[in-house]
């Protein structure tokens, strides 16, 4: 699989407006293309576009690492020297955070630092940072909790 490859993901929002302060001022991704109904966003090098829709459904939860994760998110692997800036960031723009900012398996091959928040939608985004990005997929053939 191509590394270069790029995704495209398309999400519903129940307040363009909001979803524009979000995204664009607040996380800073680059607005491209728009309509009445829908924006385009450079997300960290992926397309993000954000549909208006009247509802949203509720998430599912997973437990990890003493966690309820939900099973609906998504966001970026930032090099682990950009997360810390992120979190005060989005601290001291008021942002709740769904999971408080946690380094995940400590000392273990997959350790990392990761936080989720909601949009102003509700969808869960998940940032986080792998200590080591070569173990971004590395099994060490244990169960993690």
């Amino acid at each position: 699989m191509s590394v270069s490859a790029r995704f495209h993901l398309a999400l519903p929002v129940t307040d363009l407006e909001a979803a524009a302060q979000f995204y664009g001022d607040l996380l800073g991704c680059v607005r491209g293309r728009s309509s009445e109904r829908w924006i385009d966003y450079d997300f960290w090098g992926h397309q993000l576009v954000v549909h208006l829709v009247d509802e949203l459904a509720d998430v599912a939860s997973n437990p990890v690492d003493g966690e309820a994760v939900p099973a609906s998110h998504f966001g970026p692997i930032l090099p682990w020297e950009e997360i810390g800036p992120l979190e005060r960031k989005l601290a001291d723009a008021g942002v709740e955070f769904v999971i408080e900012p946690t380094t995940r398996f400590p000392g273990r091959r997959g350790e990392q630092r990761t936080l989720f928040v909601r949009d102003p939608s509700g969808n869960h985004l998940e940032f986080k940072a792998f200590r080591n990005i070569d173990m971004l997929f590395a099994s060490d053939g244990l169960d993690y909790p």
